[in-house]
């Protein structure tokens, strides 16, 4: 299969959620699943189209209780057109569908260079005759308001007429989660239909509380013999424009539809309605728009490609190509965050969690607006995260673990199993982790882009006001003589209380303690390395008092961090949890992915078990490399050798079911440091986890973004070694036997297509020419200057 192709042969309902997300097309601004135009949302289909940060609230009745949810809204579909035959003399036959027994072939095509859908079928209309159909589907990238269809029928062995139905449907709910039915799902409200001549229909309407305004206007034209019969007829939730157009072999029917949309969260437009119709109205043809969005994405692989050969390197791409839809350099201008599934379905509610740690660190090295626009958001959302801490008696910033357009705390209080039908409270809550991710990626953008500027003002207040939170929440405990953070959840989430426990939470979860000390610790560092003005200015503006500081340095020396038989502890009293049978569970259920669920269904807590849904302590060797990871350690006062963490690695392995896609990809980048043979295993299966739907189901409901990006990620810095810091570029190259070949391209400070190639052993770094000053590369053995203009070449040690 070509490398820039993803393709799908024959029409397969029971795959058809899943190729729809796999084939959505986006522009950072809105994206549209890869549904077919002629087919509507029921239990096969869903077509959905997401605008980035639209959002609306809804109450719902939910086991006896009420409870408020804010999703991310299926706007208007604008992709609806199907067609019928007639052949001369004859009558109208039924509209073709793929559903239908007419369809004779049926085959997909993601052009990921290009990005465009193109889907190639063929009927046979019992009166008329056979009928190809090509279509190509582009959500533009140049113009983010901007999409378009392209449909070509051809009649092999018939003459007649072929009538083409195009329309706008306001008739839409949120059902892309089977799971949510329960919940109110109508949220748009004040629909209106209309038309501007010729061949201009629109469509507007209004979220119903959180008053987003949507318009979306649409011109459909056929393109070649005129059509015998043209009507356009809005009615009360679907603006439809029907066309009747003359057919015969060698004379094929070409319809161009174009469709505009704009919200009332755009910049510089006064009515969405307005800017709808004058932006199609003022749009080229099909093929100027094709040309113009390629051009657009020629841009962005110039500036993003990744280059592997094989499988992993096709996976990679479209893992990247999916990313590059839901940020692209329009969200730069955007007020957004990460979707943890991107803007190809509703699942998570389109709420944004901490899935920024792993798309970030990519964004910063290729395209670092984008990064600022994200941190930004956050930024935002400061004075929101402050409140919610001083709500619950504490003082700096506790960012939710689920947001979406305010900053508030999104969290749902139940959540459904689905194997037992039972609606459970939902603590996660309490993964006050999140703020750390946040102070991480302020961090991290800074080191790579040497903005100092965004660092002393909004990364500043950021981080610092997590930082107290952080310090203003550690308790000393005199019998430990350390500081104790309590009552939280780890990024396990598998583990939410003690068993039997009358309150939730737990105590002293070690990644939530170390990455706060870590905060601490930068929060502090950047305090002393600000000019005196800026600081005193940052003190006043969040009044913070010098007196706060020496109990800041003191939590971030002596906070707990427990450990048991020679391994670190996932939380204070793991070793008392009970041995799981996992060769038990895993011979009785397919999959044990999700063993809460299981375990629920049969009466049973995962809280009672040494056992994890993903990654918790071993995020660690994630976030920090060795070194750094070494010195927290020391910092608060243990010695941590590659013996304890080769142990700690081993320990929760063989404990962990990977509930989540971030799971696979966290054990495959700590193994590649510590165990590089089984490190292929866990990265293959992050790499097929979308593709090949290894949730059952769940990628039908939206990609994973923050696994998509990990991957890339994971070869980009983790197969490198490569870390910003100290205005240096640090490489410690990895040989993972699978990968011992790939190429891409990176941004660092002011030089634009740094090349980083590894081949024949050897490692090859390209700086281009530019005024720029040189870059100093620190790799285990030696430091270099590589000055703009010049390529350096490094042999690798045998791996």
């Amino acid at each position: 299969m070509p490398e820039w192709t993803w393709e799908y042969d024959g029409y397969d309902p029971a795959a058809e959620r899943l190729r729809e997300s796999l084939c959505t097309l986006g522009n950072g601004y809105f994206a549209t699943r890869g549904a077919m135009p002629e087919c509507r949302a029921g239990l096969v289909h869903c077509p959905g189209t997401y605008a980035a940060g639209c959002y609306n609230r809804l109450e719902s009745d939910v086991a006896g209780r009420r409870v408020v949810n804010e999703d991310m809204v299926n706007l208007p579909n604008w992709l609806p057109l199907r067609f019928r035959l007639r052949p001369a003399g004859g009558t109208w036959g039924r509209w073709l569908t793929p559903d239908s027994p007419a369809l004779l072939g049926h085959r997909q095509v993601l052009d990921l260079r290009r990005g465009l859908f193109v889907r190639e079928s063929r009927y046979r209309d019992r009166a008329a005759g056979a009928l190809r159909v090509e279509q190509t589907r582009l959500v533009h990238m140049g113009d983010p308001h901007l999409a378009a269809l392209r449909t070509v029928l051809a009649a092999e062995d018939w003459s007649g007429e072929v009538e083409v139905e195009s329309a706008l449907d306001g008739e839409v709910t949120n059902t892309n989660v089977h799971r949510y039915r329960a919940l109110d799902r109508h949220h748009l409200t004040r629909v209106r239909t209309g038309a501007r001549e010729p061949g201009t229909a629109w469509l507007r309407c209004r979220t119903s509380t959180s008053g987003i305004g949507i318009a979306l206007a649409a011109r459909t034209v056929a393109v070649g013999p005129a059509p015998s019969s043209e009507r356009l007829r809005p009615d009360r939730r679907r603006a439809v424009h029907r066309l009747v157009v003359p057919i015969a072999p060698g004379r094929p029917v070409e319809v161009q539809k174009t469709v505009a949309l704009h919200t009332s969260r755009d910049a510089a437009i006064s009515d969405p309605l307005g800017a709808a119709v004058d932006r199609v109205t003022e749009a080229p043809d099909f093929a100027a728009l094709l040309h113009a969005h390629t051009d657009a994405w020629r841009r962005i692989w110039r500036r993003a490609d990744i280059r592997i050969p094989g499988r992993a390197g096709r996976i990679l791409r479209l893992h990247l190509f999916h990313v590059l839809q839901t940020l692209s350099p329009h969200t730069a201008d955007l007020d957004v965050g990460v979707p943890a599934r991107g803007l190809h379905g509703e699942a998570y509610r389109g709420h944004v969690f901490w899935d920024e740690l792993f798309v970030l660190p990519y964004l910063n090295l290729h395209f670092p607006d984008v990064s600022r626009a994200l941190l930004t958001y956050r930024h935002r959302r400061l004075d929101r995260a402050c409140r919610a801490a001083a709500a619950v008696g504490r003082t700096g910033a506790m960012y939710p673990w689920q947001s979406g357009s305010d900053g508030r705390e999104e969290t749902q209080e139940l959540h459904l199993n689905p194997r037992s039908g039972r609606w459970l409270p939902d603590r996660s809550r309490l993964q006050h982790h999140v703020g750390s991710a946040v102070a991480y990626n302020v961090w991290q953008y800074c080191e790579a882009t040497g903005d100092t500027e965004f660092l002393y003002t909004k990364g500043a207040e950021t981080l610092v006001q997590i930082a107290r939170f952080w310090a203003d929440g550690a308790v000393l405990d005199p019998a430990l003589g350390r500081y104790r953070i309590r009552g939280v959840v780890g990024p396990d989430e598998y583990h939410d209380a003690y068993p039997g426990a009358a309150r939730p939470g737990l105590d002293d979860n070690t990644y939530t303690n170390v990455t706060a000390s870590w905060v601490i610790a930068r929060a502090l560092d950047l305090l002393r390395r600000l000019p005196a003005w800026r600081r005193q200015e940052l003190m006043e503006r969040v009044a913070l008092d010098e007196g706060e500081l020496p109990k800041w340095e003191d939590v971030s020396r002596r906070l707990h961090v427990p450990f048991h038989r020679g391994v670190i502890s996932q939380f204070e009293g793991y070793d008392d949890l009970a041995e799981l049978d996992w060769d038990a569970y895993r011979a009785r259920y397919d999959s044990i992915r999700r063993l809460d669920r299981i375990l629920e269904a049969e009466g049973d807590t995962v809280n009672r078990y040494k056992a994890s849904k993903q990654a918790d302590v071993l995020m660690l060797g994630y976030l920090f490399p060795p070194a750094e990871l070494r010195g927290l350690f020391r910092r608060l006062g243990h010695h941590l050798d590659d013996e304890v963490w080769s142990r700690t690695v081993d320990y929760y392995l063989r404990r962990t079911s990977h509930g989540s896609t971030l799971s696979e990809l966290v054990h495959g980048w700590v193994l590649a440091r510590v165990r590089r043979a089984d490190a292929w295993q866990y990265f293959h299966e992050a790499l097929e986890s979308d593709i090949a739907d290894v949730q059952g189901g769940t990628t039908g409901e939206g990609i994973h973004l923050g696994a998509m990006a990990g991957t890339l990620d994971l070869v980009q810095r983790g197969l490198t070694g490569l870390e910003t810091r100290g205005d240096a570029l640090l490489l410690d190259p990895v040989p993972l036997p699978v990968l011992l070949e790939y190429g891409f391209t990176l941004r660092y400070r002011g030089h634009w297509g740094i090349s980083l190639r590894r081949h024949s052993g050897q490692l090859e770094l390209g700086i281009p020419d530019s005024e720029e000053s040189p870059v100093r590369v620190v790799l285990a053995d030696r430091t270099v200057t590589v000055a703009p203009g010049e390529t350096r070449t490094f042999r690798l040690p045998p791996s």
